[in-house]
């Protein structure tokens, strides 16, 4: 049995041999733009949260650049019920009429993105808060399915205001209100809006942070993950229905970035401690990489 010095030691020799086990990634991605897309249980479990956004900060300090996307599902629905709006939700959508609308821009640029430029700021790192609105970050239009209200799809992005922040140093923080020509703000799916700036800053990696383990050829079963697939194997998966329900679009998101230019997408499970660098600094990852064909090897 250890004694505490022993445990001290083989504690302090495990962190040591884990630093040097990562540099050779470290190496490979230094000066490589993530996008992460952050939502799910990560967002509302406060331990969870603090994880991540330390993680995120790490990434930062190595020399990777981060760009986070973020949603707020819940505390959207949390303030549409205090101001006895009911949330309405049609063909998986959030139904954004105009109040819903001003709820949605309210909680997501005002409170969600706010908080998390906070927490990255008092875990050492310099986060800006944007929303598609900020330089014409992201132009929207209406998504098209009737009785859905304000839902918008990206038409273009104008990653320019991205890339000087990322050029000095800070971690954008996006939310995902977008708005059109002549300023009508869009509540656009935050798994869109970060595939879309993957692809649009040349990004490394897009990585979408989950409640799922990746995925699965059985949903039921965990050890059925698939840790390394292709675009053409995602696309069979859907057509196959083992990709099924909300997972679909995920998937679809990170087709569309990769077919873009995005090196790898990954989709992995936010309530493992410590997920994005386990992802990004070891060789199996913990969730599922989707790659283009020509990447395989």
């Amino acid at each position: 049995m250890f004694n505490d010095s022993e445990y001290i030691r083989e504690t302090e020799a495990t962190r040591v041999r884990v630093l040097s086990e990562a540099l050779p990634y470290i190496q490979q991605f230094a000066g490589r733009i993530v996008v992460v897309k952050y939502g799910g249980a990560a967002m509302k479990d406060s331990s969870l949260k603090d994880q991540v956004i330390r993680d995120i900060v790490f990434l930062s300090c190595v020399g990777l650049r981060p760009v986070v996307v973020h949603g707020g599902g819940p505390e959207i629905n949390s303030w549409l019920d205090k101001l006895g709006i009911e949330p309405q939700f049609k063909h998986g959508l959030r139904v954004t009429d105009a109040a819903t609308m001003d709820v949605v821009e309210m909680v997501l640029v005002g409170r969600v993105n706010k908080e998390l430029v906070s927490l990255i700021s008092r875990a050492g790192g310099s986060a800006v808060g944007l929303c598609g609105k900020d330089g014409n970050l992201i132009k929207a239009r209406p998504e098209g399915r009737e009785g859905i209200g304000f839902v918008g799809e990206v038409t273009s992005m104008d990653v320019r205001l991205l890339e000087s922040l990322l050029n000095n140093g800070y971690i954008p923080v996006v939310s995902s209100v977008a708005a059109d020509e002549m300023g009508q703000a869009y509540n656009v799916n935050a798994d869109t809006v970060a595939g879309e700036l993957a692809a649009a800053l040349g990004a490394e990696k897009l990585i979408l942070l989950t409640d799922t383990a990746g995925i699965l050829k059985d949903y039921k079963d965990p050890s059925t993950l698939i840790y390394k697939l292709d675009i053409q194997e995602a696309r069979q998966l859907i057509t196959n229905g083992v990709v099924s329900g909300g997972m679909i679009p995920k998937v679809n998101c990170c087709v569309r970035s990769l077919a873009q230019g995005v090196k790898a997408a990954h989709i992995i499970d936010g309530r493992i401690p410590h997920a994005l660098l386990l992802e990004i600094f070891t060789n199996t990852g913990i969730g599922s990489m989707i790659v283009a064909s020509e990447f395989m090897s």
